[in-house]
This record gives structure tokens, sequence and C-alpha cells, in this order.
């Protein structure tokens, strides 16, 4: 039924604004494009082992621009594959290099990055987010009819003195008394999530009541009704985001039939590494050093500690992250923090990315430090838990083998 609710968003590019912003149009013209019959003669094979590719995620397509019952392929990921199996690599080979942006390791049904689009279940999470709000966004991801609020009292306060403590506690709490999910009723499992989505947004903002979960951290953030609005944009493109680093890790815990608080646990504890969650951290102390002194003091107090620009580019978003183009447009940030993002996209060569977005959208609305790190988190709540359910409805424990490299 969602289905039909939103339309496909297409994004334009605002060359006056030097914001990142990129769309569909220039994915197609940065990558080159085969017909059906081009494609299956450079790979020399059947049809059905060409849509086979594409479904597993080696090869990209598209629709034909003159016949859109066809389809174009990717010449490069087509290259690509037949230089592989010319090389005929070895097994260890191929595990090593998955485990860094390398092949697909496992499947999923919830969301992937396709022709520079990020989808939820066939959705389009731009167009998703122009109207849902995460609890909406959630009970799509999750596969339930019903808006995740639940029925049962309210967490007890926590008191810790951070958002991200308060989060971090609660559900280590919810773990160690939680049941655990192995052979439990799907239908059980989707109330243990709606429970852990509701209760951590109490434990961060405070907040009791079935308001959604934006509307919470507006309230504690003395946020305008844009401001809410913006926040509710940023949880829903944050949802999910195909298999990260945290979200790898709250599958691995589900895969034992730990419970879905502990697979959310592991997702966020995860998370509080500098190389994932906290990257938004990073973007914001060079912003705030650029909005300071200048973008090119700022670049180079960079440079002089031998770090790289923090938060430009994307490993799967060869023509820029289309989360922060949607969100940077949608902020339309001042001339001075608009400097400073095309001052590091200039300097890196690369465009911005969601932890550039999110840093800036913390300074335009003047919330707190951890603001990037809880917006993150409690839209990614909705992803991992629902990683967690298709986890454990596979029944599969994800157990991998390590290469030894000892005496």
């Amino acid at each position: 039924m969602l289905l039909a609710l939103f339309l496909a968003l297409l994004l334009e590019r605002d060359v006056g604004n030097g914001v990142a912003s990129v769309n569909l149009d220039q994915y197609n013209q940065h990558m080159s494009w085969i017909d059906r019959p081009t494609a299956l003669t450079r790979l020399g094979v059947k049809p059905q082992t060409l849509y086979a590719y594409v479904s597993r995620g080696h090869i990209a397509s598209r629709p034909h621009d003159s016949d859109p019952r066809s389809s174009l392929y990717s010449l490069e990921d087509i290259e690509t594959f037949l230089k592989r199996r010319r090389a005929g690599r070895a097994r260890s080979a191929v595990a090593k290099a998955a485990i860094s942006w390398g092949d697909p390791v496992m499947e999923t049904g919830i969301t992937t990055v396709r022709s520079g689009r990020l989808i939820y279940r066939g959705e389009d999470a731009l167009a998703l987010s122009e109207q849902m709000t995460l609890e909406a966004v959630a009970a799509w991801l999750w596969q339930t009819d019903e808006t995740p609020i639940p029925e049962d009292p309210d967490p007890k306060p926590i008191t810790s003195a951070s958002g991200k403590a308060r989060l971090l506690s609660f559900l280590a709490d919810e773990a160690a008394h939680a049941p655990h999910g192995l052979g439990r009723d799907p239908s059980d499992l989707k109330t243990d999530a709606a429970h852990l989505l509701h209760g951590a947004a109490t434990a961060i903002t405070g907040q009791t009541g079935p308001a959604p979960f934006h509307e919470k951290l507006a309230q504690v953030w003395q946020l305008d009704a844009r401001g809410a609005d913006l926040v509710r944009r940023a949880l829903v493109l944050v949802a999910d985001h195909e298999l990260n680093p945290s979200t790898f890790a709250a599958r691995v815990a589900a895969s034992t039939g730990a419970p879905l608080a502990a697979s959310a646990l592991a997702g966020c504890a995860t998370l509080t590494g500098p190389l994932h969650g906290e990257a938004s951290a990073r973007a914001l102390a060079y912003l705030r050093a650029a909005l300071e002194t200048s973008p090119e003091d700022a670049l180079s107090a960079i440079a002089s500690r031998g770090e790289r620009i923090p938060a430009v580019g994307h490993a799967l978003y060869p023509a820029g992250d289309p989360r922060a183009a949607a969100l940077l447009r949608w902020l339309k940030p001042d001339a001075a923090l608009k400097r400073a993002i095309r001052a590091a996209e200039q300097a890196s060569g690369e465009t911005a990315n969601v932890d550039m977005a999110l840093a800036a959208l913390t300074l335009a609305l003047d919330l707190p430090g951890d603001a990037p790190f809880l917006i993150f988190a409690s839209g990614r709540m909705a992803g991992w838990i629902a990683h967690a359910i298709e986890q454990h409805s596979s029944g599969q424990l994800i157990r991998p083998r390590a290469t030894y490299t000892g005496s």
C-alpha cells in the first residue's frame, strides 16, 4: 500500500550554491552502459545468467533511454567481472577482498544502493523521506502494517550524562533481560522491535508518550516546525544503508539467537567508532574551525596533522552521496557554511557525504555537539532491528574463517 503513496524524487544540481547535489543523470553520465545483446556477447552467457549477476549485485543495470521495457548494463561492472573471472582468483583472495567494499557476502531484502540511489525495500529512500516519519519507515523495513508505537508503559528514565550514554544503557539493560530471538514468532519480534524504538526515543530525550521520534528530539532541542521536519528527514535517510559495519555487527549478534536488544546494542557499540558513526564529529570540528578562522586555515591544519579531509566521498556513490545532497538542499545553509563545504570538496576532489550534511545540520540548527551521533543512531535503530529480524528468520549462524598468519 505504501508503494502507491510516494513518487520518485528527482534531485537537481545546484551549481550556484556550491553544495554537493547529485542526480541519477549524473551517475549515468559517469558510467558507460551497453544493451543486453552486447552484454551477453561480452560475458558469453545466457540471459538468465546475466539477470542472476544483476540480482546478486555484480552488474548494475538501468532502464533503456528509448525503450523502458529493456535495460542497459554497466560496462565497467562487466569488465571488472570478466577480469576477475579470467584471473581465476583464489578463494582466499575473494574472501579477503569481500571484507572491505568487495563482493556481496549475504542476501537481504531490506536495503541496497542501486545506480546511485538508496533503496528501502524497493522504494527510493529520498522519496520516502519527503513525508514519512522514522516510525513509518521502520514499519516498512520490518514489513508490518502497524506503526510501531507499543502499548506497554514507557521505560524508566535513565540519568546518564549524555544521550549516547543513555541510549547504550537502555539497550544494555534490555539485552540483559529480554528473551532470546531464536525460534520466536515474527509477530513477537516486531512487538519487541516497537518497544525498542520507542524506548530508545525515551532514553535519549527523556520524553514519554506516543509522539514520533523526531518530535521528541525537536522538543528537547527547542526546534521550530522547519527544524523538526529537517530532523525527521535526516532520521529517515540514515535508517538503513546496506551491510555497513554496525549493521553487520547487529546481524552477527542476531545470528547467534541473541535478543533484538542485544543486536541493536552491538550495532550501537560499533557506531561509536570514529570511522563510522562518529565521522560526523570530525566533520563538525572541521566546519567549526572553518567558520572561526577560514576554510583554508582549517584545511591546512588537517593536512599538517596528516589527516584526511573528513566526510567527503563514498565508495558506494561515485557521483556523490544523494542523502547529503538532499539534506543540504533542504537545509539551505548560509554562505559561510556553503563556502566551508565547498572548500572541503574542492580540496579533496570529492563531494560531501551524509556525515558532512549532519554536521552542517547541527551548526545551522544550533544543535548540541552529540546531535549527529544521536540522529544517526536513532535512525539506524530501525535498520539494525530490520536486519536482526531478517537474520533470525534465516536461522543461519554467521561464522567466517580467518587466514592464520602466525608462526
